[in-house]
């Protein structure tokens, strides 16, 4: 049995992770600095989370705590921002955060000091070793285990439209690759990837994890990486679609309209399963062309462009927006663009450096 704490946090509490690129100060390349960084940045100060490795030296990861709000955790998210910025400079460094790094070659960056990135790399070879992209992991407080499946299913039509609101990654390895995330589509080189199965209950996506686990194919559920799962151990559902935004303004609203979106569902009758094949069409095309995508709509009914869809998501969630006290949290998002839009603007216009430099000074900025 997996350990759970289902129910042990307030209603809807949430937490956010974020992925943070760290760079060479003065040439603005990824640098293998998260020894150095979090040394220096967890010195004499408390904090609201925690920052800690992820899979490249060249990245370091940023917790918060159990929030009530996406205010809260807003608040805090600033605050890790200037802790991982200040403990970067200390040691000649410097964080970005965006999906991808506009040029650095992804497979030539270091693996972290950690045993089991080690292994994971050479049981993943290059798809592993590719992974310089980075994310926003929103965790939403579920009441039990059943509830976290439900909502599970009611959030998941919905991703691909959050994946095109959060793009941020047009650039990878130096090149324009044509693709409003280009870190969704590399995320999809992993085992376990995009959409979860359909499990017919709680019960079933434990036995799925555990049969794993005894087969020597993962050591936790932590080793699938879908899109969506539950995450027993803290109680939440863990939403990992969308791309890292540079603003932490945009992460908070993120965070927010999915809060909302779980307490919609979770208000009505168990949803039914979603669309596989429509999650996988609609995946792509958010990767794809972001903001001015066509998606296929939750129900399979139409296809429907972003902005119209957001708009529809909007008038859904609001009233539980509007009881959480996070309607004008939600009002940051613009569905006709992404922050994808303005690195292609720079990159266009002056380059791929400037693309990263332009990132890093929004990034300090938001902190």
């Amino acid at each position: 049995m997996i350990e759970q704490a289902f129910g042990n946090s307030a209603p809807w509490s949430l937490g956010v992770e974020e992925e943070m690129l760290i760079l060479d100060g003065d040439t603005l390349a990824l640098a293998p600095g998260v020894e150095a960084l979090l040394g220096a940045a967890a010195e004499g100060r408390e904090l609201p989370g925690v920052l800690k490795m992820e899979l490249l030296a060249s990245m370091v990861e940023l917790a918060t705590d159990v929030c009530a709000t996406p205010q809260e955790a807003l608040a805090s998210l600033r605050e890790l921002r200037r802790a991982a910025d200040e403990g970067a400079r200390a040691a000649g460094l410097l964080v970005a955060a965006a999906g991808t790094h506009a040029f650095s070659l992804p497979q030539a960056q270091d693996i972290a000091p950690d045993p089991r990135y080690r292994e994971f790399v050479e049981y993943a070879g290059i798809s592993a070793r590719r992974q310089a992209v980075c994310g926003v992991h929103v965790h939403i407080s579920m009441p039990g285990p059943d509830e976290c499946m439900h909502a599970l299913e009611g959030v998941l039509a919905w991703l691909p439209l959050v994946l095109a609101l959060s793009a941020n990654s047009p650039y990878l390895a130096g090149e324009e690759t044509g693709l409003a995330s280009a870190r969704a589509e590399v995320l999809a080189l992993l085992p376990r990837a995009a959409a979860p199965p359909v499990f017919a209950g709680y019960a079933e996506w434990e036995a799925f994890v555990e049969r794993f686990v005894r087969l020597g194919l993962a050591d936790g559920y932590t080793r699938f990486w879908w899109d969506i799962r539950p995450h027993p151990r803290f109680g939440t559902l863990e939403v990992r679609a969308p791309d890292q935004p540079t603003s932490d303004e945009l992460t908070a609203a993120l965070a927010a309209r999915l809060q909302a979106l779980c307490v919609t569902v979770l208000s009505g009758e168990p949803p039914p399963p979603a669309n596989r094949g429509d999650y996988a069409q609609n995946r792509w095309a958010a990767l794809r062309f972001g903001p001015r995508a066509e998606l296929i709509h939750p129900d399979g009914s139409r296809l429907v462009p972003v902005p119209g869809l957001a708009e529809e998501l909007f008038a859904l969630v609001e009233p539980a927006a509007r009881e959480l006290g996070t309607g004008d949290v939600l009002q940051v998002i613009d569905p006709t663009t992404c922050e994808g839009d303005r690195q292609l603007e720079v990159g266009r216009d002056h380059g791929l450096v400037a693309v990263v430099a332009d990132v890093v000074e929004r990034t300090v900025r938001s902190a």
